[in-house]
């Protein structure tokens, strides 16, 4: 089952069209991956005790349907892809309207960076078996 959490619309959320403005899906997608990690065990003092943390190379987003102001969403998180080492991974974030339509989905592909070394690194065990047990989609791919 994959991890959802709920997303609360603000008017400030909103563009000139009274829809969710573009960016704010991505906002949601980021509010997720962290949550996910922090529910997991892997909070900002545990990265910053490995000295690591979470990096982006691409986000995309897919838009299918409007999200309005009332309008009730939620985000659903999916390990896309990982590298053997975990060192880079590819998420899914299906992001619903009204628990059941399907508004978007969100694409990242990130790594792990070593906070001062600057560099790309295999994460510690600790975050091998976090991302172990989020669920996987149907295409998933390790290597």
């Amino acid at each position: 089952m994959p991890y959802i959490q709920k997303a609360e619309i603000r008017w400030s959320d909103l563009d000139p069209n009274f829809h969710l403005r573009h960016s704010v899906y991505y906002d949601f997608g980021a509010y997720c991956r962290i949550a996910f990690l922090y529910d997991n065990g892997i909070t900002a003092a545990v990265m910053n005790e490995h000295e690591i943390g979470p990096i982006l190379f691409r986000e995309e987003c897919f838009f299918k349907r409007e999200i309005k102001f009332g309008d009730e969403v939620s985000v659903a998180l999916k390990l896309r892809a990982v590298s053997k080492d975990f060192r880079k991974f590819s998420m899914q974030h299906d992001i619903y309207k009204n628990t059941d339509e399907l508004a978007a989905v969100l694409i990242v592909d990130g790594a792990w960076m070593h906070t001062r070394h600057r560099k790309i690194v295999p994460p510690p065990e600790i975050i091998h078996g976090t991302l172990d047990v989020m669920d996987k989609t149907d295409d998933f791919v390790m290597g």
